[in-house]
């Protein structure tokens, strides 16, 4: 794959790709807008539904509680009725869900509205990429960061749709991600041809069983600590910034540029010139280091630690999913699964216990218990160094590949 160079005009070009192409793209922007759109707008829907921070925050425990469980069944069912229909299926749902919630009378419905959306969602991201690099045009080198672009775009934008839209009322967001997802189920059923199955189906279990492997563990584990810090900033920073939904858009917006630019382009750089286990230990203790001076810092301060913190977590979702995808024997897709289905847990306990804790004790230390869990992951890199470096294939950072087919752990 080294020497492709994916802007080339030629056949393989990221420029130079099949309709079908560009409709799941698309459609992965609008499913990666979904995780960021309420970030702007939480202090609205709290004044709106009477709801304090910490119920409001259940918004995103509920769409990763899901999201985890769902790991589980999306192989299962990609597997049995194959990619396109999985495809339709997940944003079917994201449409629904996501109208559903704009008309939530109570914080308890949107929040059980969004447990739906994060079904469809899973069911879609978790398809999308190896979908894409099987309708791609040329080599899968432009298709990979297509899709890694759709990701940080999505990220991105999802805030600044937050924010413009709900500056005039927070379900505006919510109706208008609808839409756009509409608009890609159309463009996905009208280009999209049904994709070849599997030649082996996956079972409920198989993610489970992928996870006995000492190596795939002890990624999944830093995983988890890593995505318990990730998610306190992406959760609780709103309510600790208390922004106008554009100005929060904005820092958000920022944000996401950071992880954009540093997952596709500065990570994969870094990895070739340090190696992965330590660019990640090194990350770690910096995202730790970001997330006290976000906490203790002034309102500037805060704002300059949550953008550049995009930078980190840029860094860290790249070599994470390295290393979950090449660490184990087992098929890609699978280890992914299982990989996913632990951090997704602390993706889910981040958003509720954040808030709890500033009850229990004031607004600095949700930001300290995020350090030290940045840290702990750090640490169980450091120990299991052994096993992630003996036991883990040769990759190339920034991709994998099984059996001809790309998969991504994000």
């Amino acid at each position: 794959m080294q020497g492709e160079d994916p802007f080339d005009q030629g056949a393989g070009s990221i420029l130079r790709q099949p309709k079908a192409v560009w409709a799941t793209a698309g459609a992965s922007v609008v499913a990666f807008m979904g995780i960021g759109l309420v970030d702007p707008i939480l202090p609205s829907i709290a004044k709106g539904l009477e709801a304090t921070p910490s119920q409001v925050s259940l918004l995103f425990t509920s769409y990763f509680l899901i999201t985890a469980v769902a790991m589980l069944v999306t192989g299962f069912v990609s597997s049995r009725i194959g990619g396109r229909k999985t495809l339709l299926t997940g944003l079917a749902l994201v449409v629904v869900f996501a109208a559903l919630s704009g008309t939530s009378s109570s914080v308890a419905e949107l929040v059980g509205f969004r447990a739906g959306w994060g079904l469809g969602n899973a069911l879609f991201v978790s398809t999308a990429l190896a979908v894409i690099v099987g309708a791609a045009a040329g080599g899968s080198s432009a298709a990979i960061l297509l899709y890694e672009s759709a990701l940080g775009l999505g990220m991105a934008c999802g805030p600044l749709l937050g924010a413009l839209l709900g500056d005039a009322s927070w379900r505006y967001p919510f109706f208008g991600t609808a839409a756009l997802m509409a608009i890609g189920f159309i463009c996905i059923t009208a280009f999209l041809k049904e994709q070849p199955k599997p030649a082996r189906k996956t079972s409920l279990l198989d993610p489970i069983k992928a996870l006995g492997h000492g190596g795939l563990a002890s990624v999944a584990t830093s995983a988890f600590f890593y995505n318990y810090a990730f998610f306190t900033i992406l959760a609780f920073t709103p309510f600790v910034l208390n922004m106008t939904p554009y100005k929060s858009g904005a820092v958000f917006f920022a944000w996401g540029l950071l992880l954009a630019v540093f997952s596709v382009l500065v990570a994969p750089r870094l990895q070739k010139r340090f190696g992965s286990l330590k660019v990640l230990g090194a990350s770690l203790v910096l995202l730790a280091v970001d997330l006290v001076i976000l906490g203790y810092g002034n309102h500037a301060a805060a704002i300059v630690c949550t953008i550049v913190s995009g930078a980190f977590i840029g860094m860290n979702n790249t070599v994470y999913t390295e290393l979950a995808l090449g660490v184990s024997d087992a098929p890609r897709p699978v280890a992914s699964a299982g990989y996913n289905f632990v951090r997704w847990f602390a993706a889910a306990a981040a958003p509720y216990l954040a808030p709890k804790i500033e009850e229990w004790s004031n607004i600095h230390i949700p930001f300290v218990v995020a350090a030290i869990a940045a840290v702990v992951g750090a640490v169980v890199v450091r120990i299991r160094r052994t096993a992630l470096t003996h036991e883990a294939k040769e990759l190339e950072p920034g991709h994998a590949t099984e059996d001809g087919v790309t998969v991504f752990a994000d």
